[in-house]
């Protein structure tokens, strides 16, 4: 009788393992999700233009929006906690939308803001997480040019945890990786890891310029000002301008629509990332 039960049991979750394995080869693929990307309010904030983005942002109704950082002037710690409330009032309409915190330099530049950026952003400055079959690491350069040691093994333990994820995007303040991607130098840290566990899409702020460029598979992305100040000299062509990218993403497909806002009266150009290059557009001239 023992005998006869083990086999019954056998054959059960033989069962099961098949009719398992055969709803996974059957199952609908993950639903198209977009998501919008910001690039730096602060250093030396536009009155009014993050405000602008904000609203054409939500009017593509994201299911969540990730900032690169400096979302506040900072560097005084007497001011800090003022100008953090200061930006939740902006942010109360956009509430509906969860809302991701990148730290930059003018967000962290010391413990104590180390604290005010943990109690507002309700997340370490280092930190990671999933939407569907997409993988987010946020990584923490408020502090320094480049990314620590600390920062790249957190990055590599992250990756490996999260191996199976199809999509995965590495996300920090600083582009750390400027030089290295504009030379086309795959030797450097952040490319060796972005290579080894498939990440393909690397995003930074800090310069207030949409730049671009490809190293072995590996897309690197500076966003444009969302109401951070742009050179006095800087043209749209050369990257500088203000707006908000919408990343949408398919399956194993990813595309990026970068949308510029013209302060005070809305939406202007619209570009794909392949538009653009390591000195700006790359059909405003041979380049």
């Amino acid at each position: 009788m023992v005998a006869v039960r083990r086999r019954q049991t056998t054959s059960i979750l033989a069962g099961a393992g098949l009719l398992a394995a055969l709803f996974a080869l059957t199952a609908a693929p993950p639903e198209p999700f977009h998501f919008v990307l910001l690039g730096d309010r602060t250093g030396e904030a536009v009155p009014g233009v993050y405000e602008r983005v904000w609203q054409d942002a939500a009017a593509r109704n994201p299911v969540f929006v990730l900032s690169v950082g400096d979302t506040i002037q900072g560097l005084n710690e007497a001011t800090a906690d003022g100008e953090w409330q200061k930006a939740e009032e902006i942010l109360l309409p956009y509430r509906k939308f969860p809302l991701y915190l990148t730290p930059g330099n003018h967000d962290i530049w010391s413990a104590a803001s180390e604290r005010l950026f943990r109690k507002y952003a309700g997340h370490p400055p280092h930190y990671s997480f999933d939407y569907q079959q997409a993988h987010f690491t946020i990584l923490d350069n408020s502090r320094s040019e480049q990314l620590s040691a600390d920062e790249l093994q957190f990055l590599e333990k992250d990756l490996q945890g999260h191996a199976a994820q199809p999509v995965k995007f590495i996300v920090s303040h600083r582009p750390s990786w400027l030089i290295d991607a504009a030379f086309l130098n795959p030797r450097f840290p952040l490319q060796q890891l972005a290579n080894r566990y498939g990440a393909r899409y690397v995003v930074a702020g800090h310069v207030h310029q949409m730049l671009h460029m490809d190293l072995e598979g590996v897309a690197y992305m500076s966003l444009p000002s969302a109401g951070a100040h742009l050179r006095a000299s800087g043209q749209y062509d050369d990257g500088w301008f203000f707006g908000h990218t919408l990343v949408e993403v398919r399956g194993a497909s990813v595309s990026f629509q970068i949308e510029e806002v013209k302060p005070p009266y809305g939406r202007g150009r619209i570009s794909n990332l392949q538009d653009w290059g390591k000195l700006g557009r790359l059909k405003a001239a041979a380049r």
